[in-house]
């Protein structure tokens, strides 16, 4: 179990969008910083929205 919007609550919900590397470096979510993650997630819950 992670806390809500923690790195680890970020990645979870990201591979349940799909998503298990990262989309330009095609390295593992794990590896970067919190905010990198972050923003990843913000991205694609963007372009989900439209």
């Amino acid at each position: 179990m992670s806390y809500q919007y923690s790195k680890g609550w970020y990645i979870k919900e990201l591979k349940k969008m799909g998503l298990n590397y990262h989309p330009v470096e095609k390295r593992k979510l794990e590896n970067y910083k919190t905010y990198v993650v972050r923003n990843l997630y913000f991205d694609k819950l963007e372009k989900m929205k439209r």
